[in-house]
């Protein structure tokens, strides 16, 4: 599989096929955003962007791309943290950018589905939702500016899988564009469709490796009508695990969001955002932000603290707040929202994107602490995330005394440690960013040759020509 650098003639084929305005050149003031990742991790060079607004544009641009050999990188809000969206330095890849591709194809309340393009962002489908008394349960603290399509392709996560599930799990149907600039047409609101290979789950998780996700069918859900939300100081990470299945027993599975957050990390939350506050009266060393919702009122709230009264009586939890108005729960959601953003603000920072089995996360925290800690004094763990589902953010801060880059020249180092310790508990290296580059050559010391063999045999079929999204994934 083999690509070329396009000449100046399919250069210009391409942007002719982007349509009017749909092309952006080497040079263009406005290009730099679509090469360099939102971290300045990831930079590229491209000769041309493209901005296709339709689906029959992409179609069109992804044939002669195919016909001519020239590599395509795919890109949504570019709010991607592996890597993926972002082309190579050679200056042979063009990027297809799908922010043109916006539009609410319409809600079917009585089927609980919106269709939508490619590229609307993820608070668009939130608001559509909403405005239909809906729910689109996906949440991301980048869901201003990630696009829907971008979303799918990664199997994105999230804080609420726990109740609703991955990306993957929302989908019904998928429009795509495939490697040979056929479009495949698989829009279906179906729940049960038994007629072959599930194309539209190959595709999501896929990280534009086999197609270009250009509309898709999602699930909507009834809209909650109580929501209660806690800030709770729990015991330990095995007390946390503990808390959880208590409250899934009481509320009849009702927990939409359970997240972990250290004492370490929440401090950095209080020193770099203005107005962040502690809820509790005392420092504690482990947290958990919790949010149950439901169909109806009245009875949730008392579940909740009939719970916590319960978990703090058996020494589980410590100390706990719950929120009275909507002000004071979004102040809580923002202690772990910003999580990510005080991190980056406090200097390096090498990240870990793992899970294991929800009742392995204790012992997960535990090796990995150690292990890390041991092999460079002065690390400053900084574990939070998605303890309901099994998926933790294994960020490591930068050593007070220790210059940035000698601390990011130890990331594969760390990488070590860490995936030693996942793979050691049956976990997985990548719960919910992906592979992108970032992780390509990662995966073949944890993926069996088995499964390296059927993916890249999948590759292969789809795309011979190695076209769409080379050097990502695989």
């Amino acid at each position: 599989m083999t690509v070329a650098i396009p000449s100046p003639e399919t250069l210009k084929r391409l942007a002719h096929a982007a349509g009017p305005g749909g092309a952006l050149v080497a040079g263009h003031d406005d290009i730099e955003r679509y090469l360099v990742e939102w971290r300045g991790i990831y930079r590229g060079t491209a000769p041309l962007v493209l901005r296709p607004a339709s689906t029959q544009a992409v179609a069109d641009i992804v044939r002669i791309a195919h016909e001519t050999r020239t590599a395509l990188v795919p890109q949504g809000g570019n709010t991607g943290l592996v890597g993926g969206q972002i082309p190579d330095v050679s200056g042979a890849q063009i990027v297809v950018s799908l922010e043109r591709m916006k539009a609410v194809h319409g809600v079917d309340a009585l089927n609980n589905t919106v269709t939508v393009d490619a590229g609307c962002t993820l608070a668009a489908i939130q608001d559509v939702a909403r405005e239909n008394d809906r729910l689109f349960p996906l949440s991301l603290a980048s869901e201003g500016s990630c696009q829907i399509g971008g979303v799918i392709s990664t199997n994105a996560g999230g804080t609420a899988v726990l109740r609703y599930g991955s990306m993957r799990s929302l989908v019904l149907g998928l429009e795509a564009v495939l490697p040979d600039g056929r479009i495949w047409n698989g829009l279906s609101g179906l729940r049960k469709d038994n007629t072959g290979y599930d194309l539209t789950a190959l595709l999501a998780g896929a990280e534009g490796t086999l197609g270009i996700i250009t509309r898709a069918v999602l699930k909507l859900f009834p809209a909650p009508k109580a929501t209660e939300t806690a800030f709770i100081a729990v015991r330990d990470p095995q007390a946390a695990v503990e808390l959880l299945v208590q409250l899934q027993d009481a509320s009849g599975g009702l927990v939409s969001t359970f997240e972990i957050i250290s004492r370490q990390g929440f401090e950095l939350v209080l020193a770099h955002f203005d107005g962040a506050m502690d809820p509790l009266s005392q420092a504690h060393e482990w947290y958990v932000l919790a949010e149950l919702t439901a169909g109806t009122d009245g009875w949730l709230r008392h579940v909740l603290e009939t719970s916590l009264a319960t978990a703090i009586e058996n020494e589980m939890v410590a100390d706990a707040v719950i929120a009275e108005s909507e002000t004071q729960r979004m102040a809580l959601w923002a202690l772990r929202e910003n999580m990510s953003e005080a991190q980056k603000l406090e200097g390096a920072s090498i990240k870990h994107d793992v899970s294991v089995p929800v009742s392995q996360v204790p012992a997960f925290l535990a090796q990995a602490t150690q292990a890390v800690t041991q092999a460079l004094p002065g690390v400053r763990p900084v574990p939070f995330g998605h303890i309901g589902d099994g998926n933790i953010h294994f960020n490591l801060s930068q050593p007070r005394d220790m210059d940035g880059k000698a601390f990011l020249d130890q990331w594969q180092a760390m990488n070590d440690l860490v995936h030693g310790v996942v793979a050691s508990l049956d976990g997985s290296i990548s719960a919910e960013h992906g592979i992108g580059t970032l992780k390509r050559d990662e995966i073949t010391r944890y993926k069996s040759d088995v499964a390296l063999d059927a993916m890249r045999a999948i590759k292969k079929a789809l795309d011979p020509h190695g076209i769409m999204n080379p050097g990502k994934l695989i």
